[in-house]
């Protein structure tokens, strides 16, 4: 799985990515900073088993920090988006292009309203143009797409329309419910440019859903224009967040200067500061003080609200939680909602899913199939043939 960070230029992209990672990157307040995608790891949080077992763990592809598991997930930050992208303004082919790669999208937004649609500093423009503009320039390039295959889609209906569209994951199956949700003719699929964009913004929804992540609401007027903006959007998950603030912290836990859990409303000092540095902690401990800087939450709603994913774990005892050396959950598999235990089986081997007998719960020792659905902190045992 892969989450894509969008959005205009000079939103703070950069920012959130670098919090988010700690990869370097180019951070600066003018426009399209960001030309190449930059890919790193983030993690998502979920509370760690190993409380409730009463046996600490030995994470090996994750981390646990004060009973808080932090699993790896894929994220990339792309070129800033200006309206008009569709038609191949600013840098809106490349990243478009880029686009297609990711699951599901967090979209930055200047929540103070300094920056206009371009990422140019301004007295005030409205965040909420922002959310409009991105979810309209996604729907014309997914329209875009149709209308080039356009020939290759009519005579064939459904299935030409589904191949088209091969590239944003979508089933022949979710094209047509679509298609009947909408009310649009199917044989032929010769719509109007309007019904396409209909058909488009529709597609867009499920195939780049979207949290947006309102930067800089640490920011004087920032918490105005949130309120604004759920009024305005009332369907839409908005979640307000301090990328730099976020950085900060992280930079800081990494040297040691203070302890840290990402999504953690408060830290520790643990080392050596100056009057300087603790007079910049004390201004990020108010930022932080109410709900964290809002960039975990920004994270983990993607992975676990827009692509519903879980978090498992296999073992090869039952009976202890570990693997063959001992390690005690030792891995922390992220999967989709409605997943059984023969997915599971796969993503930690593709012996196992070939070979699958069946699954057993290591909390309920109990065997299960393998047409079992997998819970959220499951513990699975996977038994297959040598």
């Amino acid at each position: 799985m892969l989450i894509g960070i969008c959005g205009k230029p000079n939103a703070g992209k950069s920012t959130f990515f670098s919090a988010a990672t700690l990869v370097d990157v180019k951070i600066a307040s003018y426009p399209f900073t960001t030309i190449d995608p930059n890919k790193g790891i983030t993690y998502v949080r979920s509370p760690c088993p190993h409380v409730g077992i009463g046996a600490q763990c030995n994470p090996k592809n994750s981390k646990c920090e004060d009973g808080t598991r932090l699993i790896p997930m894929n994220l990339m930050d792309v070129a800033g988006l200006v309206p008009g992208a569709h038609t191949g303004k600013g840098l809106g082919n490349k990243f478009l292009d880029d686009l297609r790669e990711a699951d599901a999208l967090i979209q930055i937004i200047d929540l103070s309203g300094k920056t206009d649609l371009e990422g140019r500093s301004c007295e005030w423009c409205d965040p909420a143009d922002e959310i409009s503009f991105l979810e309209e320039e996604i729907s014309h390039w997914i329209a875009g797409i149709i209308k080039k295959h356009k020939d290759k889609i009519r005579g064939r209906g459904l299935e030409g329309l589904a191949d088209a569209l091969t590239g944003l994951n979508m089933t022949v199956d979710e094209v047509k419910n679509v298609v009947e949700k909408l009310g649009l003719e199917k044989e032929r699929v010769s719509w109007s440019d309007d019904e396409t964009l209909l058909f488009a913004g529709e597609i867009r929804k499920l195939s780049k859903p979207i949290v947006v992540a309102a930067n800089k609401s640490d920011l004087p007027g920032a918490r105005e224009n949130l309120e604004r903006l759920r009024e305005r959007f009332p369907e839409k998950l908005i979640i307000p967040c301090s990328a730099a603030a976020e950085l900060a912290l992280r930079k800081a836990h990494e040297k040691g200067v203070i302890s840290y859990v990402p999504g953690d409303n408060k830290f520790t000092i643990t080392g050596n500061a100056d009057e300087k540095q603790r007079k910049a902690l004390e201004r990020l401990g108010e930022i932080i003080a109410a709900e964290g800087s809002g960039v975990q939450r920004v994270i983990d709603e993607a992975a676990f609200n827009l692509l519903g994913l879980i978090v498992v774990y296999p073992v090869e005892d039952e009976n202890k939680f570990s693997d063959h050396f001992g390690n005690v959950l030792p891995h922390a598999i992220l999967l989709e909602k409605g997943k059984t235990p023969i997915d599971l089986a796969g993503k930690v081997h593709t012996d196992l899913a070939k070979n699958f007998i069946c699954a057993i719960n290591a909390r309920t020792k109990m065997k299960v199939g393998k047409d079992y659905v997998l819970q959220k902190n499951d513990i699975i045992k996977i038994v297959a043939n040598a």
